[in-house]
């Protein structure tokens, strides 16, 4: 090998080992930029799973067997029947 041959070598190896170190610096990044990220979706998983718990609490409070009565007796006007009046049906 001629010294010329061996410089273009050594110049393509430095070149090759500068996009190499530039590559993993720019992959360290964005490894740290995607677990940041994370960190902020599993953040906003417990908001969610917070907000749902407490819908669901609402919507057990709203859906409640006294509160269904209480709007049909003021809204509605729905009484319970006397007892002479209910009629069971045997099948």
């Amino acid at each position: 090998m001629s010294g010329q041959q061996r410089a273009m070598i050594l110049v393509v190896l430095f070149f090759a080992v500068i996009v190499s170190a530039v590559m993993l610096v720019y992959s360290k990044h964005e490894s740290r930029k995607k677990f940041v990220e994370l960190g902020q979706l599993h953040e906003r998983v417990a908001a969610l799973e917070t907000e749902w718990g407490r819908l669901q609490l609402e919507q057990s409070a709203w859906s409640g067997h006294g509160r269904i009565e209480q709007i049909a007796r003021t809204r509605l006007d729905m009484v319970l029947p006397r007892p002479d009046s209910v009629v069971f049906i045997k099948p």
